[in-house]
This record gives structure tokens, C-alpha cells and sequence, in this order.
């Protein structure tokens, strides 16, 4: 029963083991964070800060919990740092599908359409990514 037993966990690791380094799971063990950096136009900030907040709570809160379960988004401000980037968001998921179904909800808001804000670049990236790389490779020499 021991042996059997020592060979059920031996199993599992090595099930786990390559798991871990083939590249089709690589990149779904990790997290992917992505960078939205954005500036606000004149569209937006004419609005009255009453508005701003209503137009969030209404129409991009919405978007935001619709995808709540596997997109996180965290809001940060940067226009007294950055001249051309007044705004960002950090998102973090695995899911890479429900944060494109984010992006295209947003795109059919006044928040693109307008545009509300201008969309300077989006920057994904995966924490120390190359770890999974350094293990890939050196399983394969």
C-alpha cells in the first residue's frame, strides 16, 4: 500500500511538474497585469464634477462588475505627475477573454466614443514571467 502510495504522489508531482513547463499553460498559471494609460479631454472635463460621477456610477460601474469575477480594475489619477497621461488603470486576470469583452463594452461608451479620454497605450505584461522560461528551458537541456 506504501509503494502505491509513493507512486500516486510521484505521479502527481511530475503531472504537476510539466504541467508548470509546457508553454500552452504557462501563460494561464499567471496573472496578466495591463496598463491602460489614458488623458482626459476637454469632452470630459467640461463636465461638471457631479456629472463625471454620475456617468461612472451609471454607465462604466456597470462594465466594470459585469466582469468583476475574473478582471480586477483599480482607477489612478496621474495628471499632477504626467503631462500626457492624466489617468490609468491597472487590471489584473487570468481571463483574457472577459478582459476583451471589457476594452469592447468601454469602446461602445461615450468613454472611447466621444472620446472622454484619449487612449495613449496599453501595456500587458506578466509578473516574472521569464521564471516559467528558465524552467521550460532547463528541463529541455
Amino acid at each position: 500500500m506504501k509503494h502505491l502510495q509513493m507512486l500516486l504522489i510521484l505521479w502527481l508531482f511530475t503531472a504537476k511538474v510539466d504541467a508548470q513547463t509546457t508553454p500552452n499553460n504557462m501563460v494561464s498559471q499567471k496573472n496578466y497585469t495591463i496598463l491602460v494609460l489614458m488623458n482626459a479631454t476637454p469632452q470630459w472635463l467640461s463636465h461638471t464634477r457631479s456629472e463625471r460621477a454620475d456617468f461612472f456610477e451609471k454607465r462604466i460601474m456597470p462594465i466594470f462588475q459585469k466582469v468583476s469575477k475574473t478582471v480586477k480594475v483599480q482607477l489612478f489619477d496621474s495628471e499632477y505627475f504626467h503631462a500626457q497621461v492624466s489617468d490609468f488603470i491597472i487590471i489584473t486576470t487570468s481571463d483574457l477573454e472577459q478582459y476583451k469583452l471589457m476594452i469592447e463594452l468601454l469602446r461602445d461608451s461615450k468613454i472611447y466614443g466621444e472620446p472622454y479620454f484619449q487612449i495613449k497605450d496599453i501595456i500587458v505584461g506578466q509578473e516574472n514571467a521569464f521564471e516559467d522560461f528558465n524552467i521550460l528551458l532547463k528541463n529541455e537541456h
